[in-house]
Parts: structure tokens; C-alpha cells; sequence
């Protein structure tokens, strides 16, 4: 399944966010976006999955317009990652991640011994085993999100969108997403992600995007859209771009900033 983001101009009544921002997500790619904080990532993404809707230019999926899909057929094709949420309510880790199995579900209809299984796997997957009987609001900010990222899984979807999904995590479980990442990619799923961590682009991402005042400054391979000239441009700091050379031969690129006085 792909995703075409054409020409999109998106915002809220009377307060434009972006404007003429286009790209492609393939299934089975990782399409990472960077940029600074306010620079339109959530708005972004909050229009293609149609919570608003867009003030021009076109969305689709494998051609169809997402305006003519319903709400149900949204459900089956798209997974979302919000940013941490408290909750209101407390249901237990593993009834919030079973919620995901809702897209799969009639009305009225209670979840079927399968729907309970994939629940079980993402709660697996995720590192959640010891947590799922804890109640959701009494849990960790990080263990919340990977919460999150584990209902996400059990909805199956073809796209998978997740708003900055590694923002709340210790460094491990940092690894244990971008690893589950790719481990989706391989299995067809098309991801969209937003980070502000360049290195973790460099790590899980096909292609980036540089958002930057509501526009893609820059969009292609993680090697070439990662540099110090664009990294300056997009967040107003002297970064260095150096590759590694790792153990077992492969090569890895990663940022290191300027903390000096002429950092910016």
C-alpha cells in the first residue's frame, strides 16, 4: 500500500500550519521527519489521517482519495502513535493494547480469541509482559508510550504513523522501537515517524523529510538530506556528520554537535 501526499496545505480554521508539502510512503519503507519544535509534524500528521482536514492539495492511498473513505476503512488502513498521553481511565496495559483489535471488530461484537493472541504478541514485542495486568494511568510516561506503540501493532494497519514515539523513552526502549520499526518495515507495513534525533533517522529510515516552517526543505536518502548545511538551515546549530565503521564491517553515520561558542 502507498501513501501520496501532494501539494498539501493543512492548518486549523484561520491559522495556516504548512503549505505545498509533498512526498511518498511505500509499504515496507520507513519515511522519518525531522524538524523543530512548532515546524507542523503533529498538524501534519493529524491531516493524513484526516482528524483534520486538509486546506488543499491531495492525499491518497494506492490512488483513492482518503476525503471519500470511511471512518472504518481509515481504521483498518492507517495505525497512529500519539505523543504520551495520560489517560482518564484505568484500564489495564493489556486492555488499552487489545483496543487496537476495534478496526477488526463488528459492532457490538467482543474481541475473538485471535484478536486477544495479536494483543498478546505486541505486548511481547514491546517488553509490556511484566506490566499487563498494571493499570494504564499507573504506569511510566515511557511505558505508557510503549503502550501506545503495542496497540498500534495489534491494529495491523498498512500504514503506521507515530508522532515522535521515542521522545519519552530511556535509551533502551528508545532501541527496542527503532528496532520494532524496521522489524514493521519488513513485513510491507509503510511508517512515517517523526523525531527530533537525526541519528535515530540514520538508524531506522529509507528516506527523511527536513520540515521546516511548515514546508519540506529537503526530502531523500538519510545521506543526503542529513548534512551539516541542512541541519544548520533547519535548527540554527553547527552539527559534524561523521561515519563509522562498525565491528562487523557496516558503515553508520551519526550527528555530533557543536557545544562550543560558536555553536550557532
Amino acid at each position: 500500500m502507498q501513501l501520496d501526499v501532494a501539494a498539501l496545505a493543512y492548518g486549523y480554521p484561520g491559522r495556516p500550519v504548512g503549505r505545498d508539502v509533498s512526498f511518498t510512503v511505500r509499504g515496507g519503507e520507513v519515511l522519518a521527519i525531522l524538524g523543530p519544535n512548532g515546524g507542523g509534524k503533529t498538524t501534519l500528521f493529524k491531516t493524513i489521517l484526516r482528524l483534520l482536514e486538509p486546506q488543499g492539495g491531495r492525499i491518497t492511498v494506492d490512488g483513492e482519495p482518503i476525503a471519500v473513505c470511511s471512518r472504518r476503512r481509515l481504521a483498518r488502513i492507517f495505525g497512529y502513535v500519539p505523543q504520551a498521553q495520560l489517560g482518564l481511565f484505568p484500564f489495564t496495559v493489556r486492555e488499552m493494547v487489545l483496543m487496537g483489535r476495534t478496526a477488526h471488530l463488528g459492532p457490538f461484537a467482543a474481541p475473538s480469541t485471535r484478536d486477544r493472541a495479536v494483543a498478546d504478541d505486541a505486548i511481547g514485542a514491546l517488553g509490556l509482559g511484566a506490566l499487563a495486568e498494571r493499570p494504564y494511568t499507573q504506569v511510566s510516561g515511557g511505558e505508557r508510550q510503549l503502550t501506545l506503540i503495542a496497540r498500534a501493532l495489534a491494529q495491523e494497519p498498512a500504514i503506521l504513523v507515530m508522532d515522535e514515539p521515542t521522545a519519552s523513552l530511556d535509551f533502551g526502549n528508545q532501541v527496542r522501537v527503532l528496532t520494532q520499526t524496521r522489524a514493521l518495515a519488513a513485513r510491507g507495513i509503510g511508517i512515517i515517524l517523526s523525531t527530533h534525533d537525526p541519528d535515530q533517522a540514520f538508524l531506522c529510515a529509507d528516506r527523511v523529510a527536513l520540515l521546516r516552517a511548515g514546508t519540506v526543505a529537503h526530502v531523500g536518502p538519510p545521506e543526503e538530506v542529513i548534512t551539516r548545511a541542512s541541519l544548520y538551515e533547519t535548527y540554527g546549530v553547527r552539527v559534524e556528520v561523521r561515519e563509522l565503521v562498525l565491528e562487523d564491517g557496516r558503515r553508520a553515520r551519526l550527528c555530533v554537535p557543536s557545544l562550543g561558542p560558536r555553536a550557532v
